[in-house]
This record gives C-alpha cells, sequence and structure tokens, in this order.
C-alpha cells in the first residue's frame, strides 16, 4: 500500500490541517484570515451531516431564513447580549460611497435579527409555541488564533433554533428536547460528548442558564460542539414580545435558542480520524462503498470492468452511495486514494474472485471478509453496522479514559493536559475563579444531569460539597 501521506496524529495539529487539505474537505488559502473555502467533497459531507438535523428539526420545527444584516438600532437594545459580542462584530458603514444613517451589523448570532419579528408574529397563547430555525452563515471578529472548522470569523453552517413558550417551564421543557435531538444526533455521528451546564460568568450573554456539549479531542483539549440556552423573559421584555393569555391578560413570552456549527464536522474528523487519513459513519460518508477493481492482464479487463458494474448497479439500487474507481493508478493507490477520504467500505474485484463467486469487502478499520456475490447487499449493510458501532466504542472509550477525579490542583493541573479534571466545587464564584487561576485553565462547569451523586470538598475552600465541575484546556 501507499505509504501515507499525512503527518502522524499524535502531532495533532499538523495532522489536523494536512487532512482537511489532502482530503479535500477545505481549503484555507481564501484571502480573508478565519474564512475558508468548502472542497465539492468537503460540502457534499457538510450536507450529509446537516441533512440529519434537518430532519430531526423538521418533526415539530419550521425552517426559515434572517437577514444577515441588523440595523444597530435593534442590535444595540439588549446590553447584556451586546456585551458579549461587541468585540467581535463586523460593521457595515457604507452603501456604496454613501455613509449609512444607522450602521449594520453582520449578524454574529440571530437573536437582535428574529426577535423584532418575534413581536409582530406572536399575538395570543394560539400562537405558541413558535419553533423555527436557520442554518445560515455568521461573523465574528475573532481575535484569538484562528483554526479551520473550530475557531473561524465566518462561521459558515451555524444551526441556530429560536422558540417561544407560555411559560418559563415549558421552554425549560425545550431546551432538554434539544438536548435530547443533539444526543442523537451525535450519536448518528458516533462522536461522544459530555453536558455540562455552563457557570453563570460563561453562560450565553442574555441567557438564564447554558447548557453545553463538549468533547474531548485528541490532543485533550475540548472542544464546545453545541449548546442549548434557556432565555427566560429577557429578549422578550426589550423587544415587547407579549402574548394574550387564556384570561386576556399581555405576558411576555419564554424563549429558548440553540445551536451548532461546523465544529460538528471538525469533532467527526478529530475523533474518528487516523494516520491514513478520515475514518467516516457510514450516514454521512459522501462514498460509502468504493468498487475496486483488480487487473493483472488486459485480457481479464472487460470481464472484471463488467462485474463491477453490475455490483455498483445492485448496491446504487438500495441507495447506497458508490463508486467505482476504474481509473489507470495501481491499486494500491487507489487504496490509499478511498482511506484518505474516508470511504467505509472498499469492494475488491479481480478474476479469481469472479471465478469463486465472491466479492472482498475491506472495512475502514482494516477488517476484511469474503462473501458470495449474491449475498454483497446484505453483507455492505452488516458490516457497516459493525462498523459503526465498533467506531462508537473506540471514541467512547477514549473520552471516558480522558476523565479524571482529582483531590488537589497539582493533580488537576496535570489532568487536564490530558483531558477533563473533575474537582469539587462548594458554588461560590471566587472560589470558581480561583480554580481556574489555580488550574490555568477554564471551568467548563458542572455536569448536567450526572449519573452518580458527587461527594467532596471544595478543592479551594475545602467545604463539603455535593458539587464537582469539569476543568479542561479549549479550543
Amino acid at each position: 500500500m501507499t505509504e501515507s501521506k499525512i503527518p502522524s496524529k499524535e502531532n495533532f495539529s499538523e495532522w489536523y490541517h494536512e487532512l482537511l487539505k489532502a482530503a479535500e474537505i477545505i481549503d484555507v488559502r481564501y484571502p480573508v484570515k478565519g474564512m475558508c473555502v468548502w472542497h465539492p467533497f468537503g460540502f457534499a459531507l457538510r450536507r450529509n451531516v446537516y441533512d440529519i438535523i434537518k430532519e430531526m428539526l423538521d418533526v415539530d420545527h419550521q425552517e426559515t431564513q434572517f437577514p444577515l444584516l441588523i440595523p444597530e438600532t435593534e442590535f444595540m437594545k439588549e446590553a447584556e447580549h451586546i456585551k458579549g459580542f461587541e468585540d467581535e462584530v463586523y460593521w457595515v458603514t457604507h452603501g456604496g460611497t454613501t455613509p449609512l444613517d444607522v450602521k449594520l451589523a453582520l449578524r454574529p448570532t440571530s437573536e437582535t435579527a428574529i426577535y423584532p419579528m418575534f413581536k409582530l408574529w406572536i399575538r395570543s397563547h394560539a400562537d405558541l409555541p413558535l419553533k423555527i430555525y436557520q442554518i445560515v452563515n455568521s461573523f465574528r471578529y475573532e481575535t484569538k488564533h484562528t483554526r479551520p472548522l473550530i475557531r473561524l470569523r465566518e462561521i459558515t453552517s451555524f444551526k441556530e433554533a429560536h422558540t417561544a413558550h407560555a411559560t418559563w417551564e415549558e421552554a425549560r421543557d425545550q431546551v432538554e428536547a434539544a438536548l435530547e435531538i443533539y444526543a442523537r444526533f451525535y450519536e448518528r455521528l458516533a462522536v461522544p460528548f459530555v453536558f455540562i451546564r455552563r457557570p453563570s460568568w460563561d453562560k450565553f450573554p442574555g441567557a438564564d442558564y447554558t447548557i453545553a456539549l463538549d468533547t474531548i479531542m485528541p490532543d485533550g483539549r475540548t472542544l464546545q460542539i453545541g449548546t442549548a440556552h434557556h432565555l427566560g423573559t429577557n429578549f422578550a421584555a426589550t423587544y415587547e414580545i407579549t402574548y394574550e393569555n387564556t384570561e386576556g391578560e399581555q405576558e411576555f413570552v419564554n424563549q429558548t435558542c440553540y445551536g451548532i456549527s461546523e465544529r460538528c464536522i471538525a469533532a467527526l474528523v478529530s475523533v474518528h480520524g487516523d494516520n491514513n487519513g478520515l475514518v467516516l459513519p457510514w450516514s454521512v460518508a459522501p462514498v460509502q462503498v468504493v468498487i475496486v477493481p483488480i487487473i493483472f492482464k488486459d485480457k481479464d479487463r472487460d470481464e472484471v470492468i463488467r462485474v463491477c458494474g453490475s455490483l455498483h448497479e445492485q448496491l446504487a439500487d438500495v441507495g447506497v452511495r458508490v463508486k467505482t474507481d476504474d481509473g489507470d493508478e495501481r491499486p494500491g493507490s487507489k487504496f490509499y486514494k478511498w482511506e484518505l477520504h474516508g470511504v467505509p467500505i472498499r469492494i475488491e474485484v479481480g478474476p479469481r474472485d469472479i471465478k469463486q463467486g465472491v466479492a472482498v469487502l475491506a472495512r475502514r478499520d482494516g477488517k476484511k471478509v469474503t462473501v458470495a456475490k449474491k449475498e454483497l447487499k446484505d453483507a455492505v449493510f452488516k458490516e457497516a453496522e459493525d462498523l459503526q458501532a465498533v467506531m462508537q466504542a473506540a471514541a467512547r472509550e477514549f473520552m471516558v479514559s480522558r476523565i479524571k477525579d482529582c483531590t488537589t490542583v497539582e493533580e488537576a493541573r496535570d489532568q487536564a493536559e490530558m483531558g477533563m479534571a473533575r474537582v469539587g466545587w462548594c458554588g461560590s464564584e471566587d472560589c470558581g475563579h480561583r480554580l481556574e487561576d489555580e488550574i490555568g485553565v477554564s471551568m467548563l462547569g458542572e455536569p448536567w444531569k450526572p449519573e452518580k451523586t458527587f461527594e467532596g470538598r471544595c478543592l479551594i475552600c475545602g467545604a463539603e460539597t455535593e458539587k464537582c465541575v469539569l476543568m479542561a484546556r479549549q479550543y
């Protein structure tokens, strides 16, 4: 087999950047820092991933689209929200050569674009709940080191949902429903994560509380791959979004918002990829099966190509995204190319296989099986299902191995270099900030609905506590 052309995954940063390039996910050479171009292969992967979340949301949400430009008059209304984004906003100040009377913000997020319209759309309790979502680009003047798909100035694939409800409790239930959707979404991608309630100083600006999804990357840093926010009546009060209740009285709506971005692709690439390239789950791989003819002599070519074409047709007829690579490259080069692109299953067909009535299935994890041609379709789906389970188990095992309880600052500091350190916390903001300062990493927050109760002491003040928090380096 052709020797791998990408660096070892042990050097994660170099491996990640080179893989995005070699596997044709994105091109970072666009002449604006922090903005990338999707290759057709990468965009096909993106489309397949986002089709899953769209399918899940379309059950009880409506897809929509709001303008990119937000008037400064609307953008500046919610003071806490704006304070959280004021250093990240791109402003449009001119139309051609004419200064604008009102500056326009390129949306960093869409609350201030959507909620003035909610005020017009919602009149009575009969209009509730209102659940919408959009998949759009958003812009943030990122001053930190930009990273492809992770930290960008143009987020090209921001899925944000916004909902309005009659009561705080109904909005809370919607946050939980959103988190359930995200759990099923990432299960399809075989990407493990932890639900974490962000500390008060790190919640979404203007929210009552924020629940985040964090996964652990191969270098031990954590990546936030989704958030859900309970907004209470904070934005409703600012934008005067009210409804008439059953008694004829006006009340503020309670709201939620929740989103994911192309960080889900970054996690997918990073968690599963290996030294040979991408490793993609069956459900999202742009090419699910590649058929490689093995031709040793010209006299065998026509028959091998004919049989490959027949197998191709069988798989395509049952909805498999299949490609036959009948180019002039040597088989080893073809194997490397399609492994690099993360194809879950490769089928090899040569003259000897044709005589025996079989084909060789090579899975992306290295397992090979020989199956009868008449059993090919069933075998492909069986191996794809098993491969998904293997990927899920390996990813889960890695993440669990990188989360450890720590009882001293020194131990937590060392563990945070490897993954997440779980430590006791009394709940006070002062001790929280001291934890961050002394351990030298961010407080991700408290595990949301943990499987077992924590019993220990605050790592700072020593008070007995049932609270614990996860500390980690973040992207």
